[in-house]
């Protein structure tokens, strides 16, 4: 979505980010004596550089996710992904996932929908294009590093959602419903127009999708 800028633009914006404080989770004002959910992945550690298998310049999978400490009593779990660092007055969505069941612990690679995978049949909202999918990340040549926020929330109540909910529409139901949240981030850089791996990191091979 923003990899087609020209590196000069790119580092022309370099100043120009939506910013952690404006994720979801920043922004919901429930963060005082909310629960803390433990999200984590086998492909990558926090704050640390996405594998290209997951971004636009590789396969443009969903990456695999897994997480812990769910609160009793909650009836679902929502996802959403968002660009901090997107040069946009808001981050830009990269998935929206909602109705998880909170009987599971993980995502498999490629869960969500992407260009070339159907998926597992999960409930996706809007990204930022628009499209009920997986937009893997793409940041602007010359940009810098992005943080990509991987935010997990449970929500007490089973709300109703739209066939393809955006944003808007899950941040209110965020704010009625939630009772815990986890947060990791994954990073991604473009350079000199191709995804920058930072030294010492390599890419990870093929991930088991079980």
């Amino acid at each position: 979505m923003l990899e087609k800028l020209p590196e000069a633009v790119g580092r022309a914006l370099q100043g120009v980010r939506a910013g952690l404080d404006s994720i979801v989770f920043n922004t919901l004002g429930l963060r005082e004596g909310m629960a803390s959910i433990v999200l984590t992945s086998v492909a990558f550690a926090d704050h640390a550089p996405l594998p290209s298998r997951y971004t636009a310049d590789g396969e443009g999978l969903s990456p695999p996710l897994q997480w812990d400490g769910l609160p009793s009593g909650v009836a679902s779990l929502l996802l959403i992904v968002e660009d901090a660092d997107s040069p946009t007055p808001n981050p830009l969505v990269h998935a929206i996932v909602v109705d998880l069941s909170p009987a599971g612990s993980a995502l498999p690679e490629a869960a969500i929908p992407s260009r070339d995978q159907e998926g597992i049949g999960l409930h996706v909202g809007r990204n930022s294009s628009l499209q009920p999918t997986w937009l893997p990340p793409d940041p602007p040549p010359g940009h810098g590093v992005h943080r990509y926020a991987f935010q997990l929330f449970a929500l007490a109540g089973t709300p109703a959602f739209s066939e393809a909910p955006g944003r808007d529409e899950v941040f209110g139901v965020l704010r009625d419903h939630a009772v815990a949240s986890g947060l990791l981030i994954g990073t991604c850089e473009r350079s000199d127009g191709s995804i920058k791996i930072k030294e010492g990191v390599a890419p990870m091979g093929p991930l088991a999708a079980g």
